[in-house]
C-alpha cells in the first residue's frame, strides 16, 4: 500500500531501520566468511554480479521494512520494478541497494555497504548507509542533520568547506569508472589529490569532510545514490547533475542516474 492513515516524524523510522540493517549486515557477512557461498557468483541481465550475499539483504530490508508501522512502496536493485504507470502515483517510497559494491564484495575488500533511502515527490528526505565490515552506520533525515555510529558512540557529520581554487583538494574518483572526461573535469583543480573506494562510501568521505568532490561521470542507478544524497546534503554539501548543476531526483520513468558531482560546504 502507498501509507498508512498518518505521517510519521523521519526520525523515528532511524532505529528500525538501523536494526534492519544490522540484520542485514550480518546475512552478507555469513556468506562474506564462507568460501563456497561465496565463490557462487550469478550474472545479473545486465551481466552484472549477484551474489546469495545480495538476495539475503534483499529479502531482510524488504520484509523488515513492510513490517514498519507506516508502510510504503519499496523499489530495490532485487526487486522487479513496477511500470511507471503506477510508480508515478507514489508521493513516498523506499529506494534500497542491499548490496552496494557487489565487485568489491567479491575483491574481498570490504568496501561495500547497505543503502536505504526514503524518496518524497522525487527527493530523498532520509537515507541509512550501512558498512557491513565496520558495523558503522550513517544516516540522516532532511532539516534534521547528518550521524554516523560506531555502535557505541554517535557523532555529526559535517562537510569540509572549501573553495573551488583551493589547492591540494582530495577528489574521489572510482577505480572502475575513469573515464577521459573525469579525467577533464578533475584537471580544473590545482595539484588535487585522488581518492579511491568502492560502493557509497566514496560519498561518506565527502559528508565526513574528508574529500571536497566526487566526480561520477559514468552510469549509476537511484539506489546508488538516494540514500547518499541525504547524508551529503545534511552534512552541507550537494549532489548535482553534471550536465545542469540541478540536484538529482528520483523515482523517474528511467530509473537510471545522469552523471552528476558530489561536493562538500562550498565556502566561495
Amino acid at each position: 500500500m502507498e501509507e498508512n492513515q498518518h505521517t510519521p516524524n523521519l526520525t523515528d523510522f532511524i532505529p528500525s531501520l538501523r536494526k534492519i540493517a544490522n540484520s542485514a549486515a550480518a546475512a552478507i557477512l555469513e556468506v562474506y566468511e564462507q568460501e563456497e557461498r561465496f565463490q557462487n557468483v550469478q550474472r545479473k541481465d545486465d551481466n552484472s554480479p549477484l551474489t546469495a550475499a545480495d538476495l539475503a539483504s534483499n529479502q531482510i530490508i524488504c520484509e523488515g521494512l513492510k513490517a514498519l508501522p507506516v508502510s510504503y512502496p519499496i523499489i530495490s536493485e532485487e526487486n522487479k520494478t513496477l511500470p511507471y504507470s503506477e510508480r508515478s502515483k507514489w508521493t513516498r517510497c523506499w529506494l534500497v541497494d542491499p548490496l552496494d559494491g557487489t565487485k568489491e564484495f567479491i575483491k574481498r575488500n570490504g568496501e561495500f555497504t547497505i543503502n536505504i533511502a526514503l524518496v518524497e515527490n522525487g527527493r530523498p528526505v532520509l537515507g541509512l548507509i550501512h558498512i557491513p565490515v565496520t558495523g558503522e552506520c550513517w544516516w540522516a533525515v532532511k532539516a534534521a542533520g547528518a550521524y554516523r555510529s560506531d555502535g557505541k558512540t554517535q557523532q555529526v557529520v559535517a562537510a569540509a568547506r572549501f573553495c573551488r581554487t583551493d589547492p591540494g583538494l582530495n577528489i574521489v574518483c572510482s577505480r572502475s569508472h575513469f573515464t577521459g572526461e573525469t579525467q577533464r573535469f578533475i584537471g580544473q583543480f590545482k595539484e588535487p589529490n585522488l581518492v579511491s573506494r568502492g560502493s557509497a562510501l566514496k560519498f561518506l568521505l565527502i559528508a565526513n569532510g574528508d574529500a571536497h568532490v566526487y566526480p561520477r561521470i559514468a552510469p549509476t542507478m537511484e539506489w546508488d545514490t538516494a540514500a547518499a544524497q541525504i547524508i551529503v546534503e545534511e552534512a552541507g554539501g550537494k549532489l548535482l547533475r553534471f550536465d545542469d548543476g540541478k540536484p538529482m531526483v528520483y523515482n523517474k520513468e528511467n530509473l537510471l542516474n545522469p552523471s552528476f558531482v558530489a561536493w562538500g560546504e562550498e565556502k566561495c
